[in-house]
């Protein structure tokens, strides 16, 4: 595996390392709210900018979730980022939910069937 791709997979078991130190009590408020916030970015479709414009599209990917994974692990207390590794790697190598996979297709399908509707009703009037 190259180093890119361990790098990417070490970014999302970090991701979700700090989703679940979110979500634990002992975890003081500033470091929870900068672990959901950091969290829901790097889960988040949405970008500050998107991907699609060169070069700066990924580069705020590649800057600021890995620093803001760093400041989060900082923030934590050794008991609580000891728990939250043991929770993210049970999930990374849990089974994935084939029932979410086809609840998550068909809301797109549904979606886009909607909007082709749309712009068909759009084009005809």
């Amino acid at each position: 595996m190259s180093r890119i791709h361990r790098w990417a997979r070490g970014l999302k078991q970090q991701t979700l390392v700090v989703y679940f130190a979110a979500r634990d009590p002992r975890t003081p408020r500033l470091a929870r709210l900068l672990a959901f916030g950091v969290a829901a970015y790097a889960l988040s479709p949405i970008d500050l900018v998107p991907d699609f414009i060169p070069i700066l599209g990924l580069l705020d990917d590649l800057v600021i979730v890995p620093l803001g994974l760093m400041l989060v692990l900082r923030l934590l207390p050794a008991e609580v980022l000891d728990d939250a590794r043991v929770r993210a790697a049970r999930a990374a190598d849990g089974p994935t939910s084939r029932a979410m996979a086809v609840i998550i297709v068909a809301i797109w399908v549904v979606a886009i069937g909607a909007f082709g509707l749309w712009v068909w009703h759009a084009v005809r009037a």
